[in-house]
């Protein structure tokens, strides 16, 4: 019994990794809005060293479409400018002497359909993720049967597991109408 236990704390331990890995990365995709969590993942050269830009620099918000970067020092400024210039980000940093700027335009609905496109992208990659933590319990928990374990108890396990997967596919398909409203507004 306690290895029914076990695979089923083990299954939902990884749907909720599952989700928790959609939700962060649907929070990169940029909504129209200036948010710090568009530069997660933005690598600058510090001493020779990537080092992620928010341990060399704070990033604020002073209003809904300009993010606001100030470096710790002063000689990261080129460096941070060198690493906007060459993300995927798509934004043009303005560097005042202390601090690096960057403003967020607009959305076109073309772009806001792009970024809808790439959600449900992220969120089926998710779902995927959800059902083969499944079929990896369903799969467990079928070798016990094979140990002896009761057949009635195993299927009751699986029932579980059903119930946990459909549980997990809420919560990514939740998180993805929430990112689809915040990118649809204009």
């Amino acid at each position: 019994m306690e290895d029914l236990e076990f695979y089923l704390e083990e299954a939902k331990d990884h749907m909720e990794k599952s989700v928790h890995h959609v939700s962060h990365m649907l929070a990169k995709i940029r909504a129209g809005r200036a948010l710090p969590s568009m530069l997660d993942g933005l690598v600058v050269e510090y001493y020779g060293n990537p080092t992620p830009i928010n341990q060399v620099a704070s990033i604020n918000t002073p209003d809904a479409k300009t993010l606001a970067i100030k470096p710790w020092e002063k000689t990261m400024l080129a460096e941070i400018e060198r690493a906007i210039i060459n993300s995927d980000l798509g934004l043009n940093p303005q560097n005042d002497g202390e601090i690096v700027r960057l403003n967020i335009p607009p959305l076109t609905e073309e772009r806001r359909k792009e970024l809808v496109k790439q959600s449900k992208h992220e969120a089926e990659h998710g779902r995927v993720s959800v059902r083969n933590v499944r079929k990896e319990a369903n799969d467990h928990l079928r070798q016990l049967i094979k140990e002896h374990v009761a057949e009635d108890a195993v299927k009751k396990a699986e029932a579980k597991v059903q119930e946990l997967t459909d549980e997990y596919i809420k919560k990514i398909d939740d998180l993805l109408a929430k990112k689809e409203e915040e990118i649809m507004t204009v």
